[in-house]
Order: structure tokens, then C-alpha cells, then sequence
């Protein structure tokens, strides 16, 4: 073998360009890129297992002295009596608009009285719990996110712990439960209230016939349907207490940090209603063997 002819590494092995990258760096580029793609499903499932933890840390003190019975009626009373003008008004044009698209729709087929069976339907079953859990995580979400954030950096919640008071049983554990308490009153306020708008559209507005209109939703509209709405409800509230508590919990970086805990709270807690109740609704029409719809 002349000079000018490259070798190999060993005798038989074929000749490596120079220019090739080793075997080792391409394996190492490899799996930086799958673990770069893999990240976003570590770090979601980091902060799923986060708000596990707190939930078990929350529920482990549920038995145990003090009670501080004050906390949960203050949190009742932040969370159910301030959110509720928004429900009202939410509930009302919710079940005005609904009813007013469904009178327009029937009347294709001369059936106007049928609007208030789908109202119920639909006011009971998703409308009432989803959209007061929304108007929660609006407002109730942001308002713990932003108070817990505030006593974290102002260093108030280490106060508490210097004093042995446990700020997972003074903090969190009434605000999880007065939120699984007052959503169920919230959501049944607004179905009340939606379908006391959708009548008076169809009744008095459209001049629907008033016995059918009732008898067509005693007809559809099943107590049922009610349960299942009031039971997703529970199921918003401590979620919607639990994604607020979590972000101001463990707000860092000052102000600034606090505003981006209430922001992630708010857009958490909706984004999760929305793809918890799709879950709910599969295993409650299974267990209660309703149709859809």
C-alpha cells in the first residue's frame, strides 16, 4: 500500500473520510434530539405529578386538628357569594341566546315548543357546569393564584411555617374545599336562571306555546340530567381551586412572576374544564346509561 492511499483503523476495515463525524457524536446527536422532543411531555407530566403531590399534602390534613372552620366559610363566601352576579348574568343571555337559536331552528319543522327540552338539555348537562367553571377560573383561579403569589414573595407564607402552621391546611385545604362545595349551588343557579331566560324568549318574546314549551321539557329534560351537571361541577370546582392554589403557591420572581402564575392559572383551569369534561361525559352517560344529546 503506497503513502498517498488512506488506511483504515484496523487491517480489512474500510477507510474513514476525514471529514465524517465519529459514531460517538452522532449517537449523542440522536438522543439530545430525542430528549429535546421529549421535554414538553416530561415537563407536563412534572406538573401533573406537582399537583398530585399538593393534592395528597392538602387532603392528608382533611382529618386533622384545627378545623378552622372560619377559613372554609371565608373561602365559601370569596368563591360562591362574590361569583355570584357573573353567574346570574352569564346564566341569563346564556339561556336567552340558546333558546332564541333553538326556536329558530325548530320553527323549520313547525316544532317551536321542543326548544325547551334542548334548552334544558344542553343548560343542565353542559352549558350550567362548564360555563360557570369558566367564569370561576376567570376569576376565582385568578384571584387565589394572585393572593397565594403575593404572600409567597412577600415571604408572608414562611411566616406562617416559622409559627408551625402548616400553609397547606391554612391556605389550600379550605379554598379546595369551599370551591367542590359552592360550584354544584353556582352551576344549579345558572341552569335556574338560564332556563327562567330561555322562557321568557320563547314564551313571551317568540309567543311560543306555553303548555307545550313545559310539557316538552319535562319530556327531554330528565332530573338525571341534572345530577350529571351538578357532579361535573364538583369535579370544576376543585379544579378550578386547585390549578390557583398550585400557581401562587409556588409563584417566584417578584411581581412579574406573580402576573405570569395568574395568567397560566386562568388558562390552566379553562383549558382543563373543557378536556376533563369531555372525560366526565363519557363515564357519567356509561354509568347513567343516557343518550348523548
Amino acid at each position: 500500500m503506497s503513502a498517498s492511499e488512506p488506511a483504515g483503523d484496523k487491517a480489512g476495515e474500510p477507510a474513514r473520510s476525514p471529514d465524517a463525524p465519529p459514531a460517538k457524536a452522532v449517537r449523542g446527536a440522536v438522543l439530545e434530539g430525542i430528549r429535546e422532543a421529549g421535554a414538553p411531555v416530561m415537563r407536563f407530566l412534572e406538573v401533573v405529578g406537582a399537583h398530585l403531590i399538593l393534592v395528597g399534602r392538602a387532603l392528608s390534613w382533611l382529618p386533622r386538628r384545627p378545623f378552622r372552620f372560619v377559613n372554609y366559610l371565608e373561602a365559601a363566601e370569596y368563591i360562591g357569594f362574590g361569583s355570584l352576579p357573573i353567574v346570574l348574568l352569564v346564566g341569563a343571555f346564556t339561556g336567552m341566546v340558546t333558546s332564541l337559536q333553538s326556536v329558530y331552528a325548530f320553527s323549520q319543522f313547525g316544532l317551536e315548543s321542543f326548544s325547551g327540552g334542548a334548552t334544558g338539555k344542553a343548560l343542565s348537562i353542559e352549558l350550567g357546569p362548564v360555563l360557570t367553571s369558566l367564569m370561576l377560573a376567570g376569576r376565582v383561579s385568578a384571584g387565589i393564584a394572585t393572593e397565594l403569589g403575593t404572600m409567597r414573595i412577600t415571604e408572608q407564607i414562611d411566616a406562617l411555617e416559622s409559627m408551625a402552621v402548616s400553609p397547606i391546611q391554612y391556605l389550600v385545604l379550605p379554598r379546595l374545599i369551599a370551591s367542590m362545595v359552592v360550584m354544584p349551588i353556582l352551576a344549579l343557579t345558572f341552569f335556574v336562571v338560564g332556563m327562567g331566560g330561555a322562557w321568557l324568549v320563547a314564551v313571551v318574546i317568540k309567543h311560543v306555546d306555553q303548555g307545550q314549551w313545559v310539557a316538552n321539557l319535562r319530556d327531554l329534560t330528565d332530573p338525571l340530567d341534572v345530577v350529571q351537571g351538578l357532579i361535573k361541577s364538583v369535579f370544576f370546582g376543585f379544579l378550578v381551586a386547585l390549578v390557583g392554589c398550585y400557581q401562587g403557591f409556588n409563584a417566584t420572581g417578584g411581581g412579574r412572576g406573580v402576573g405570569m402564575g395568574t395568567t397560566r392559572a386562568v388558562v390552566i383551569a379553562s383549558v382543563s374544564t373543557l378536556v376533563i369534561d369531555y372525560f366526565l361525559t363519557d363515564i357519567l352517560f356509561a354509568l347513567f346509561r343516557t343518550a348523548p344529546g
